[in-house]
C-alpha cells in the first residue's frame, strides 16, 4: 500500500467468452443457481427505464464523498467495462454525474456501479446510460483522496473483485469471478428454461403447487 494512501494497478482485461456467454440472463436467476448468497444489496437502478448490462468491472475505492480515484479511473476504462466505485455507502454528496458519465461512455464504459450517490440523474435516462446507486444527492464532492483503483472492493455486502463480470438489470447487479462464469451461464440458462415451462403451465391451468403442502406436512404443519 503506498504510504500516500492512493493505490492504482492496470485494469483487468475482460473475460470475454464469459460476458458473452451470461449476457441477457437475469440476475435473480444467476443469483439462484450460484445458491442465493450472491448479490448486492439496496443498490439499485437510477434509470427510469428498463436497464441491463453485462461487462468488465474496473474497481475503485474512495473516502466518504471524495471522487478523485473515479477521475483517475475514467483515463483507464476501455470498451466494455463497467465502472464499479465503493464510497462506503455514503450519502451526503455526489460521487458521479453527468459530465463524468460523458467521459465513461465516450471511453466505451457501458454501465456504472456506486455504493454511494450520484446526480443529474436525467442524464443518465437521456443517454441510456446505466446507472446503479445507493441513492442521489445534488451536492458536489472533494476531490483529496485517498482511494484506489483495480483492487478487491465491497459493493452493498458483495464483494467484488478487479475483471469480475458483472451482470445488472432492474433488480440489481451481481459479481461472478471469470472462473464460475460458464457454469453459471450454463446453470442460468436451464433454469431459466424451467421457469418458462413452470409459467406457461399457469397459463395453461396445469400449474401443479402439491409441494406446497407437502413441504408444509413434512415440517408438520398439516
Amino acid at each position: 500500500m503506498s504510504t500516500t494512501g492512493i493505490e492504482i494497478h492496470p485494469r483487468k482485461e475482460a473475460f470475454k467468452e464469459g460476458v458473452a456467454a451470461l449476457t441477457g440472463l437475469a440476475t435473480s436467476v444467476v443469483s439462484d443457481v450460484l445458491g442465493r448468497t450472491i448479490g448486492a444489496v439496496n443498490i439499485l437502478p437510477v434509470n427510469k427505464s428498463p436497464v441491463s448490462v453485462c461487462g468488465n468491472a474496473v474497481t475503485v475505492s474512495v473516502r466518504a464523498g471524495d471522487n478523485l480515484l473515479i477521475h483517475k479511473s475514467l483515463q483507464i476504462l476501455k470498451s466494455g467495462d463497467v465502472l464499479v466505485v465503493d464510497g462506503g455507502g455514503d450519502l451526503s454528496r455526489a460521487l458521479f454525474g453527468e459530465i463524468m458519465m460523458t467521459v465513461a461512455k465516450s471511453k466505451g464504459a457501458i454501465g456504472c456501479v456506486f455504493d454511494g450517490a450520484i446526480r443529474d440523474v436525467d442524464a443518465f435516462e437521456k443517454h441510456k446510460f446505466p446507472c446503479w446507486a445507493r441513492g442521489v444527492n445534488m451536492r458536489g464532492p472533494y476531490k483529496d483522496g485517498p482511494g484506489s483503483i483495480n483492487t478487491s472492493i465491497s459493493i452493498g455486502g458483495m464483494v467484488v473483485n478487479p475483471g469480475d463480470i458483472i451482470l445488472g438489470d432492474c433488480d440489481g447487479i451481481i459479481a461472478l469471478s471469470p472462473s464460475i462464469a460458464l457454469e453459471a451461464a450454463k446453470l442460468g440458462k436451464e433454469k431459466e428454461a424451467t421457469e418458462h415451462k413452470t409459467i406457461q403451465s399457469i397459463l395453461d391451468g396445469q400449474y401443479n403447487d402439491a409441494w406446497v403442502d407437502a413441504t408444509l406436512k413434512q415440517k408438520g404443519a398439516l
